[in-house]
């Protein structure tokens, strides 16, 4: 005999039954604060163009390594990956080598054929003017790590290319903004033959004029083509510079303008009379120094030393700031839109750290990025520009290199 199932429970397990089937259809939960994960990930490719070529120093130390300047952008590519994985953001590097008195428009436009929107530039002037107008009308944003010929953000300025190495100026005022605090107002210039020599040589006399420094004599010293190494020994070099320098007048600081590596490096300890060194050779001023460990800096370089095997130099850190800045800009507006990163970049939105006490922006008048120039000799930082007490109206940083009000640059 079968007992029947009381009224009330068979009620209760029809009830239950039909709530099961009714949660079943609905959808899964996820818990709060859950980010739904995007399916797609954004590639973004940037261009690495140099021209290279084995050149020849003075000194075997200061042979640049095979990777200057790609070794830091590839630093900053992981560092952009570490923030990208986030937010669906991938970056990759695209190198190419032309040589340096090559055309480089092929080089550019096969970079570009390969979807690359971003070019991080170490080309000479000539090079990077040929391709800015091409990049500009093809949406592609520029970044020179190369050169510092004040033309290309005056004169020869364009809206698309964004300058992350200083200017000739910018290193020139740095130097002579410490040598006036320091109160050596009277200098001497040697310089060389070549013309990025007198380029540096006529920042000089612009920086003297624009801090009260007086120049008592300038020195030409002429190249003559000799092999730089094996034709002179130690005793000639000795008696050749001290003879070059035996008739300069009274000076305070004896200033060097030696781009070319042709006499500079032979100048310390060498001159007629016992005077400090400074230019290209002695206190030397520029955007990076190996031995820089402030504001941070001593992590960077340790992260830098493990990924790469050797020190940072000075185009390092600035193609380091060229990929990251990129990555910045991407990361704040969330997308990769070349016309959309040019905006924020030039907005007063945008900033990059960049291990050097405060974060860095870009002058709008002609794009040159704004940095503290650091001043070292061959084993450490001596000093940092802008020095104290040369103020500005908007940023101290602009004490250095070509004031909005000397701008000749016209972006377009």
């Amino acid at each position: 005999m079968t007992s029947a199932v009381p009224g009330t429970l068979a009620a209760l397990l029809c009830f239950l039954s039909l709530t099961a089937g009714a949660l079943a259809q609905q959808p899964t939960l996820q818990p709060a604060g859950a980010i739904k994960p995007q399916s797609k990930t954004t590639e973004i490719k940037i261009g690495y163009l140099r021209a290279y070529a084995p050149r020849l120093t003075l000194s075997l130390l200061d042979a640049p390594p095979r990777d200057e300047g790609v070794a830091g952008a590839n630093v900053a590519i992981g560092d952009n990956n570490t923030t990208g994985k986030f937010i669906n953001q991938k970056f990759s590097l695209d190198v190419t080598e032309i040589k340096p008195e090559s055309d480089a428009v092929q080089a550019f436009d096969d970079l570009i054929a390969k979807g690359d929107r971003y070019v991080v530039a170490d080309l000479s002037a000539k090079q990077l003017l040929s391709i800015a107008d091409i990049a500009r009308d093809k949406g592609v944003l520029i970044f020179n790590v190369g050169t510092t010929d004040d033309n290309l953000r005056e004169e020869d300025c364009r809206i698309n290319v964004f300058h992350i190495a200083p200017t000739r100026s910018m290193l020139a005022d740095a130097l002579a903004q410490y040598l006036m605090v320091k109160k050596w107002p009277n200098w001497a210039l040697l310089y060389g033959s070549h013309e990025q020599d007198h380029l540096y040589a006529d920042a000089l006399r612009r920086a003297a004029a624009r801090f009260g420094g007086q120049i008592v004599a300038e020195k030409e010293f002429k190249d003559t083509g000799t092999a730089r190494r094996t034709d002179t020994g130690a005793t000639q070099i000795q008696q050749q510079i001290s003879v070059f320098t035996q008739d300069l007048p009274e000076h305070d600081v004896l200033l060097v303008a030696d781009e070319s590596e042709v006499f500079g490096t032979y100048v310390p300890y060498r001159t007629w009379t016992s005077r400090l060194v400074a230019g290209t050779a002695g206190l030397v001023a520029s955007s990076w120094h190996p031995a820089s460990e402030q504001w941070g800096g001593i992590q960077m370089q340790s992260r830098f030393l493990k990924t790469t095997g050797r020190r940072m130099l000075s185009k390092d850190m600035s193609a380091w700031t060229a990929v990251r800045t990129v990555g910045e800009a991407t990361t704040r507006t969330n997308g990769d839109d070349p016309k959309k990163i040019s905006d924020y970049i030039r907005s007063d939105d945008f900033s990059v750290a960049a291990f050097k006490g405060q974060k860095l922006t870009f002058r709008k008048w002609n794009l040159q990025l704004r940095q503290p120039i650091l001043l070292g000799d061959t084993k450490s930082v001596v000093s940092t520009s802008p020095q104290e007490g040369y103020l500005h109206q908007v940023s101290e940083l602009d004490t250095l290199g070509i004031d909005q009000p000397e701008t000749k640059c016209v972006l377009k």
